[in-house]
């Protein structure tokens, strides 16, 4: 292993990718072992509030929180799936992606492409646009009038990001190949069997537990899953020193260790969130499993402090909107530089 005294940024990418290569295999016992757990306590607690539905709905709501969290772990292995870093084959990865799809409300295949697209052009001024959060330049917010700058300030809000916004993209949004509705048939036949598919699974539910008992837990469950999963999206980039160039000057590493947080949360959120909080290790390799990231942190610890967002401190960065292309950071709508 090697252990050179440089800092995270001053060792080339080539030896990063060297020496996280030895994390990239899976291992399938692990893995199985993972969705195994991860699944098994989601219909378990799933299972749990529709039954507790016949004692109180607060009890049923309450059970609804855990089933929430393990609905979005679901999605951290269908997230890993698409790196093809969960399993050893590509099929594995592929069928065991779609099938968690269809319970996440995400197309894998769309989701997958977007999510490509995201790791090769996060931070990147020029390329904004695809699987990303919609970032503005000070000067281009400037440059908006009217509803278009109204729009940009709502969608910019927390009522909009994690309110509206879960609600929009996973129950509306991805019903549609939005974005690759001309780039081939394998992108509707990954919406469309995901709709179909996720249809038939609720009509069975509605048929054998009845209407509103399914709309009590599984709205709730599925919101919650969906709000924590934008929120966690929010943070890995949206903090004040992110980073973001324009394509002459951006690259795979910095756009890594300066625009992808360590999301520092303590046990047991780290395990519940799938280890996504160390997003600059992932954004420099994505095939390494979320299992072994803790892993990369214990062999090199000086990886722990770049870009460490505390949970307390990840709610400062609800307020930055705007990118100060002079100061280089993130700011908000009332310190932006004219």
């Amino acid at each position: 292993m090697d252990r050179s005294p440089s800092t995270p940024q001053e060792r080339s990418t080539q030896d990063w990718l060297l020496a996280l290569a030895p994390y990239r295999t899976p291992s399938h016992k692990r893995s199985f072992l993972e969705l195994l757990v991860t699944g098994g306590l989601f219909v378990s607690l799933w299972i749990a509030a529709w039954w507790s539905l016949s004692v109180s709905y607060w009890l049923a709501l309450a059970f609804c929180v855990p089933a929430g969290v393990f609905l979005m772990r679901l999605f951290m292995i269908q997230h890993d799936c698409g790196h093809g870093a969960f399993f050893r084959t590509k099929s594995l990865n592929d069928w065991v992606g779609r099938t968690l799809g269809v319970l996440t409300l995400t197309p894998y295949d769309v989701w997958r492409k977007s999510h490509a697209i995201h790791h090769g052009t996060s931070g990147n001024l020029d390329k904004r646009g695809t699987g990303d959060i919609d970032t503005l330049t000070v000067q281009e917010h400037a440059e908006l009038r009217g509803w278009r700058r109204l729009a940009y300030r709502l969608y910019r809000s927390s009522l909009v990001m994690f309110g509206i916004g879960p609600a929009y993209i996973f129950f509306i949004r991805n019903r549609l190949p939005l974005g690759f509705m001309r780039s081939g048939s394998r992108f509707w036949i990954s919406a469309m069997g995901t709709n179909v598919t996720t249809v038939l699974g609720i009509g069975v539910m509605i048929y054998l537990l009845g209407l509103t008992p399914f709309l009590q837990i599984y709205v709730p469950t599925t919101l919650l899953a969906a709000t924590i999963g934008i929120w966690l999206f929010f943070i890995q980039h949206q903090f004040e020193d992110t980073y973001w160039a324009r394509n002459e000057d951006w690259s795979l590493k910095d756009a890594a260790f300066g625009g992808s947080s360590h999301f520092d949360l303590p046990q047991p959120f780290r395990w519940m969130t799938a280890n996504i909080g160390i997003h600059h290790v992932h954004h420099l390799s994505a095939r390494i499993p979320y299992y072994r990231l803790g892993q990369v942190l214990r062999d090199y610890p000086e990886l722990a402090s770049v870009k460490r967002l505390t949970f307390r401190q990840s709610f400062a960065t609800l307020k930055l909107g705007l990118w100060d292309e002079r100061a280089k950071k993130l700011v908000s709508f009332s310190t932006r530089h004219h």
